[in-house]
């Protein structure tokens, strides 16, 4: 039988993670999957809902004989692999690389413009 201490183990690290690999400030689960957003997929969320209602009812004397055990160790499960598996590295290098080409592009249009309207005027 699982108890408050493993699941509030499993919460714990599962808030450690998502501090290294998202910057969020470590707080209640509930408030970090919210900040975390559309960062994590939907399945994800999915499952850290689970560890937050196997939390909240693992506090309660009566409903901490409801937990179900083998999801909650799915759902740790999983969460802790896909959020090992997140590069923190190449998330910030494709954030600058997309940075970089939205520069490029709109320096690109701004070059096409102005040989466009030398072309207009006659100048070219």
């Amino acid at each position: 039988m699982m108890d408050a201490k493993d699941i509030a183990g499993k919460v714990a690290a599962v808030q450690e993670l998502l501090t290294l690999k998202f910057g969020i400030k470590h707080a209640r689960l509930e408030k970090m999957l919210a900040r975390a957003g559309r960062r994590l997929p939907k399945r994800v969320q999915t499952q850290i809902r689970t560890l937050i209602a196997a939390e909240q009812q693992a506090g309660h004397p009566k409903l901490s004989r409801l937990v179900d055990e083998t999801a909650v160790r799915q759902a740790h499960d999983a969460v802790m692999a896909h959020l090992r598996e997140i590069d923190v590295a190449d998330r910030r290098k494709g954030k600058l690389l997309g940075l970089a080409g939205t520069v490029v592009f709109n320096l690109l249009l701004v070059v096409v413009a102005f040989v466009g309207w030398l072309w207009w005027r006659g100048y070219v």
